[in-house]
């Protein structure tokens, strides 16, 4: 008995230490998730350092600390747009800050609505008589413009400029599912509806190529229009009509022949640009050194500048990226999460609601959710309004019917009014290799969908009807939500995708305007003045674990540590995105959807997750392999 009680209590000590442990533990991570919280004592003045090292935004995803672990990197990081204007309009009107400072040689991209919006806030900065200066080894579309609202473009010695266009080529599979006797089979409404051209074809159909050419050439205008506004001098003719006759110019030197086509200002090394910035802002008093100068990060500058907080509510919900069902997000917009902070919402007493929609649609399920949960709030007699971000096309349009009022930008892409469904099924490869099927039914419908005998022509027939049926109530919504008949929807539908100034016209858009005008509108329309109501970002939280990871994998404030990038290896980075629509596609085919209203030619702002969409690649392709 003296020897058991002996090591019972010996595991009695190893369990209470243990338990200790974990304690101490437990309270140095949380003491260290407080300390490494963003502060506004952090302000030191000088120049704002925005050091985009990654993607712009509509709704930054949440930091997964698991997957961060084990990959014992960060991921790259993502900008909210509205942070951004924030911080630089604050940046305007500040005496701490002399001058706002871009560093875009990590910089990935953004979408279109979101750049000219930030490149209006660099607008604001320059018309209050401060500097806004640029950097970057290199240049392409995106980074190039942000600093044509810069008054200082830098660029390496060794970089350059090049400006491509909206546009490109995609994956196409029909050949490929042949030989490999996969059936997919197609159930569509739309003549315009693209997203499945993919799986049954090896090329763009004529009505594909007409609505692409339309988007792309609008959205391609915009761009010009907004880098020639922002820098006069600028030879884009030159640049994008004859590349090869500009570079050789200056004997293949793209630095020289950006500077000379007036894309950037100066030539010069991350030393030089950092002495030209400490001559007007000030040197770095913390940590001294070559090409130092006094500045702000981003993260303490929007600690010291929080949004106002005064007068009523008026609520913003955001839909950002695909919707699916669930709960997933943010940077996915789960129906089931979005529904819930809706009906959470219900009981805070807003003033009206504004929702802001940033997606190229998904599940027509979780699309219905959300405008029900809209409909919810509609029903309290408040004013509804839909801010339409880059893309708010097929689902994202089905989530903005319920609006009182639709605002968009030019180069928004929205419409896409279409229904789609795709079923893979194998019988014809598995024949091959001798496997066949066989069985007892009691209805056309047992066993069906059958993925290994295939469909029965009355499982085809009831999909497409169901298709069919929920195309109508597409229309049917849109009609009573635009004022028109379904006849004169279903002419302006058919899955063809609009950008924002034709779909004014057209009558799918209300005004231009961006979330601050949707916002004013629904103020107004609730009574509202001036300093008598705030934003409130429904669901809108810090991530718990970012700053903490950031500081144990020894990151920057942005995320990643991505190299900066060369000309050459900015062009070649178009390998991740071929890798990602590759995955896209594979995911799209391979995983159980119901129906979605989905815009396929819609262009994608970067993705900055992308360590999520290879290990997705890997797992579909393990599955596909196994026996």
């Amino acid at each position: 008995m003296s020897f058991a009680g002996k090591v019972w209590r010996l595991l009695v000590g190893i369990k209470d230490g243990l338990v200790l442990l974990f304690m101490i533990l437990f309270f140095m991570g949380l003491y260290a998730i407080l300390t490494t919280r963003p502060s506004p004592g952090q302000v030191h003045g000088g120049a704002l350092l925005l050091d985009l090292d990654g993607s712009v935004v509509e709704e930054a995803s949440e930091t997964d600390p698991l997957q961060v672990l084990l990959s014992q990197e960060m991921p790259a990081g993502e900008y909210q747009a509205r942070d951004l204007v924030r911080a630089i309009d604050a940046a305007a009107t500040d005496d701490r800050i002399k001058a706002v400072v871009l560093d875009l040689s990590r910089f990935v991209g953004g979408g279109q609505v979101h750049l000219a919006e930030i490149g209006a806030s660099l607008d604001r900065v320059r018309a209050a008589k401060k500097p806004v200066l640029a950097f970057a080894n290199a240049y392409v579309d995106d980074g190039m413009m942000l600093a044509a609202h810069a008054s200082e473009v830098w660029v390496d010695p060794m970089g350059g400029a090049v400006v491509a266009g909206p546009g490109g080529d995609r994956l196409y599979y029909g050949g490929l599912l042949d030989r490999l006797k996969v059936n997919a089979h197609v159930f569509r409404v739309g003549t315009y509806k693209a997203a499945v051209e993919p799986f049954i074809g090896g090329s763009m159909s004529p009505e594909a190529r007409e609505d692409a050419s339309n988007l792309y050439g609008a959205l391609w205008e915009e761009w010009k229009a907004d880098v020639k506004k922002a820098r006069p001098a600028a030879n884009l003719a030159q640049v994008t009509g004859d590349p090869v006759a500009w570079l050789a110019a200056a004997r293949g030197n793209s630095a020289l022949a950006a500077k000379q086509a007036g894309l950037v200002d100066k030539i010069g090394d991350r030393v030089a640009f950092g002495n030209r910035v400490a001559k007007i802002v000030g040197p770095d008093s913390w940590n001294p050194g070559p090409g130092s100068f006094a500045y702000t990060e981003l993260a303490p500058w929007l600690a010291a500048n929080k949004p106002d907080k005064s007068g009523k509510a008026i609520g913003v919900v955001t839909i950002a990226g695909e919707i699916v069902d669930g709960d997933a997000g943010p940077g996915q917009a789960g129906g089931d999460r979005i529904a819930d902070l809706l009906d959470d919402a219900l009981n805070d007493d807003l003033a009206g609601l504004v929702v802001r929609v940033d997606s190229p649609g998904g599940s027509v399920m979780a699309s219905e959710e959300i405008r029900r949960a809209i409909l919810r709030h509609k029903a309290r007699k408040i004013p509804v309004a839909v801010s339409m971000g880059n893309l708010a096309a097929s689902g994202g349009y089905w989530v903005s019917t319920p609006a009182e009022r639709i605002f968009a930008e030019p180069e928004t892409i929205t419409g896409s009014i279409g229904i789609f469904a795709v079923v893979p099924t194998f019988e014809n490869a598995l024949g091959q290799w001798g496997v066949t099927t066989d069985g007892v039914k009691t209805t056309p419908l047992s066993g069906q969908p059958d993925l290994a005998a295939g469909l029965t022509p009355e499982t085809e027939a009831m999909i497409q009807g169901v298709i069919e049926n929920g195309y109508a109530q597409f229309l049917t919504l849109v009609s009573k939500s635009r004022g028109k008949t379904p006849e004169q929807v279903n002419e302006i539908a058919q899955g063809r995708v609009w950008a924002g100034g034709p779909a004014r016209q057209i009558g799918l858009v209300d005004q231009f305007g961006g979330l601050d005008d949707a916002l004013a509108w629904t103020a107004q329309k609730a009574g509202l003045k001036k300093g008598e109501w705030h934003a409130k970002f429904l669901g809108s939280k810090p991530d718990a674990y970012h700053s903490l990871l950031q500081a144990l994998m020894g990151t920057n404030e942005a995320g990643g540590q991505a190299p900066a990038k060369d000309l050459v290896a900015l062009l070649s980075s178009q390998q991740a995105d071929l890798t990602r629509q590759l995955s896209a596609d594979l995911d799209r085919l391979t995983t159980s959807r119901g129906a979605e209203a989905y815009c396929l030619i819609c262009p994608r702002s970067p993705q900055a997750g992308s360590q999520q969409v290879n290990s997705r690649l890997v797992r579909i392709l393990g599955a596909l392999s196994r026996d």
